[in-house]
């Protein structure tokens, strides 16, 4: 079994001025194992179709990361981030799935 030692990331959507919302990004580093690794194209009228890595990392969940689980966006392998698509949790370990690319959208400014 692969090991996996990397870099989560947690967004979360704040009130920097009235009326003004921006994305807040923390990010935390984590060991674990990588349990499943493979990789697909996402079938689609687009020249380049869309490239999904399917891979689960399994780490230990401390506190930050139970208390923020609706905040983790996405992971970092080989120097890209990639999306979190499901967490499966197995006390004390989480089962984190990964697939496309993570693409960090902006919040937009105004009104919740």
């Amino acid at each position: 079994m692969a090991k996996f030692s990397g870099v989560i990331g947690f967004v979360q959507t704040v009130e920097t001025s009235p009326g003004v919302w921006t994305d807040q990004t923390t990010e935390k580093r984590y060991k674990g194992d990588l349990l499943k690794r493979y990789i697909s194209w996402q079938s689609s009228d687009e020249i380049n179709p869309d490239f999904n890595i399917n891979n689960q990392v399994s780490i230990v969940a401390d506190s930050y990361i139970l208390e923020n689980l609706g905040y983790m966006k996405y992971i970092v392998l080989n120097n890209t981030k990639w999306r979190i698509t499901s967490i499966d949790i197995d006390r004390p370990r989480l089962i984190i799935s990964l697939g496309g690319l993570y693409r960090n959208e902006q919040s937009s400014t105004g009104t919740t």
